[in-house]
Order: structure tokens, then C-alpha cells, then sequence
């Protein structure tokens, strides 16, 4: 099997591509390392996975861009399946440039799905889409506040937020509204038998060789901070909660679908840890005193632009079709997570 991952020096789709390498099938990473630019980290970080792929002899390492259709037309030419994890990730840079967002979200979203449209192989499709489709409609559901967390009061959400909940009418911010187009157009793709698709609507993700930062990544970020020493700024009151996935969960969700890919041909799934796996970000920074003994100084901001105060996957759909749940827990996968960036301090600068 050829497995084409865009995005695929990335956090996310490392861990895609080195999933199907140590399975032993024809990997290709299609990256045009630029999230060092557009997040406004040291771009050595962004060459980080890059070269860490690189000691697989199954990987070929193609720097492209998906906003170049002839580019991503020639990698997916025979592909067997594309994970299309390339994107602008964050929300503060969509309000910033997008113009950028919309370009690499939505257009290059179009080129990717065209791309396998045109493929002698007919690949199937995984898309990397957010819970952010949704928008400030999650703001709408009442919350109820929990001493170092809110929750959702109205108990038709006990499981969390479904793939039928509406995206309509409400601030999505550029982000959300780029994520929201590529989301649509492959359904739409899929829906007309054009290509095998599953819509994956993202949590939180985190993991090793996660380069968060204040703007992305938080559950990085804040492991970072805290053992690097540097401060923490919590926007809003920390009582946010999040749903939480480590990241090799997420790759067997992909990995599900594309099993399942002669039977089950398109699909919308919220995918995170769901209820038994959240936390506010008050409780991550516990959870990393308990793992690392070190705090960081904390400090509090206004609440950025269409921040949700609860957002938790209702992920029923994923287990019920894909036979999938969760394995890591918040502890264990922060745990990981700090034991990686304790080890590797010096590519943190």
C-alpha cells in the first residue's frame, strides 16, 4: 500500500507517516515546512520531524505545497490512500493573515480531493478537520462552573457535542470557516462517489514531537513551559475544558476507516477523548506539578475571540462504526509527553 501524507512532517502527521512506515508500506511526506513562519517558532523545530522520518527507508521525503495543484496532483498519482493532515492550524494567525488560511485550508483542501479524484488508484481519503466547524454555537450551550472546570448544564450533551450539531449561523473566525469549506467539499466528494472520504472533526490532540506554542498546541505548550521555566499565560480563567487525545489514539481512528474503507465509503466523526478523557487547563497544570514537580509562574488575560468554554467529542459514531476508542489517558499521554520534552531540552532552545 502507498500512503501519501500531506502535511507529513508535521505533529500530526509524523506520527501518521511513521505509523504506516513501521507497518512497512510506502510512505510519501509532502510538506513544504513552512509552521515555523506561520506560528512564529524557531525554524530548526520545523525540520524536527522532517528528519526524524528520514531514518525510515520506506519514507520518501517530498517538499511541496498543496496550494500547488500540479504538485499534489503528481504525489497522489498512485497513491492508495491520502491522510490530508496539511494545514494553517491556528486561530490567532487566521485573524492575522487569511488570506494564507483560506489558501492552504480551503484551496489546497480543493487540490488534495482533486488530486484523488484524478489518481489511477482511486485513493481513499482521511481529512483532518476541527471541532472549530462548529463555532460559537458551542458557546451557546449553557455551562456550569465546577471549582477548576465548567461543564455542560444541559444533559442532552452528558456525552458530548455529536457530528449533527449545527455549524449555521454563528462566528466561526477565518479558521473555522476555512476548516468548515474543506470539510464540505469533501463530503461533497464523497457523498457523489468521487472519492472515499471520512471527515475527521478534531479535538484537542497532543503528543511527543508536538512543537506547541502560545497561539497552538496547548497541552504542549504547557508542558514546555513548565519544565523549560518559562511563564504561562492562561486567557480567561483556566476553567476551560477540552477533551484530550494522544496522538497515536488519533492515528488508529485514521487507520479504522481506511480498514474499513470496502464497507463503510464516506463518514463525518468527532474524534477526541471524549468525556472520560477532559480536563480544563487548570487540571493540566496539576497533572504536570504531579508528573514533573515544577510549576511554572501563571498569569491571566482577557478570553481570545471565540474561545469555547466546553468543548468535549461526543465520539459514540467512531466507536460504534470504526470500532474505536481511546487507550491513553490524560495522565499517561501528558506523562509521555513530558518525559519526551525533559529528554530533549535542547531543541527547545
Amino acid at each position: 500500500m502507498k500512503v501519501l501524507v500531506t502535511g507529513g512532517a508535521g505533529f500530526i502527521g509524523s506520527h501518521v507517516s511513521e505509523f504506516y512506515a513501521k507497518k512497512g508500506e510506502e510512505v510519501v511526506v509532502f510538506d513544504n515546512l513552512s509552521r515555523a513562519q506561520l506560528l512564529g517558532y524557531d525554524a530548526s523545530n520545523a525540520m524536527y520531524n522532517w528528519n526524524y522520518l528520514d531514518r525510515y527507508e520506506n519514507v520518501e521525503l517530498i517538499k511541496g505545497d498543496v496550494r500547488d495543484s500540479e504538485s499534489i496532483k503528481g504525489a497522489a498519482k498512485d497513491a492508495d490512500v491520502i491522510i490530508h493532515t496539511a494545514a494553517q492550524t491556528a486561530v490567532t494567525t487566521s485573524l492575522a493573515d487569511p488570506r494564507t488560511d483560506f489558501e492552504v485550508n480551503a484551496i489546497g483542501t480543493f487540490n488534495v480531493l482533486e488530486a484523488a479524484r484524478l489518481s489511477k488508484n482511486s485513493p481513499c481519503m482521511v481529512f483532518c478537520s476541527t471541532n472549530k466547524v462548529f463555532g460559537d454555537n458551542v458557546n451557546r450551550i449553557p455551562v456550569r462552573d465546577n471549582g477548576k472546570s465548567y461543564e455542560f448544564e444541559d444533559d442532552k450533551f452528558q456525552r458530548g457535542i455529536p457530528e449533527t450539531f449545527s455549524t449555521d449561523l454563528c462566528e466561526h473566525t477565518p479558521y473555522g470557516a476555512s476548516k468548515l469549506a474543506g470539510d464540505i467539499y469533501v463530503q461533497d466528494y464523497a457523498q457523489r462517489n468521487e472519492v472515499d472520504a471520512a471527515v475527521f472533526r478534531m479535538s484537542c490532540i497532543y503528543g511527543t514531537r508536538q512543537f506547541g506554542v502560545e497561539d497552538q498546541g496547548w497541552v504542549a505548550w504547557f508542558t514546555i513551559a513548565t519544565l523549560l521555566g518559562k511563564p504561562i499565560t492562561i486567557y480567561g480563567d483556566g476553567k476551560q475544558v477540552r477533551d484530550v487525545l494522544y496522538v497515536t489514539d488519533l492515528v488508529r481512528a485514521y487507520d479504522a476507516f481506511i480498514q474499513k474503507r470496502d464497507t463503510i465509503h464516506h463518514g463525518v466523526y468527532n474524534v477526541g477523548g471524549g468525556p472520560d478523557n477532559k480536563m480544563s487547563l487548570l487540571e493540566l497544570i496539576e497533572i504536570l506539578k504531579d508528573a514533573t514537580g515544577r510549576t511554572s509562574p501563571i498569569s491571566f488575560d482577557k478570553w481570545r475571540t471565540s474561545d469555547q468554554k466546553v468543548y468535549i467529542s461526543n465520539i459514540s459514531k467512531a466507536a460504534l462504526e470504526l470500532g474505536w476508542k481511546p487507550d491513553v489517558s490524560p495522565k499517561d499521554g501528558v506523562t509521555k509527553l513530558a518525559e519526551w520534552v525533559n529528554g530533549n531540552k535542547e531543541i527547545f532552545g
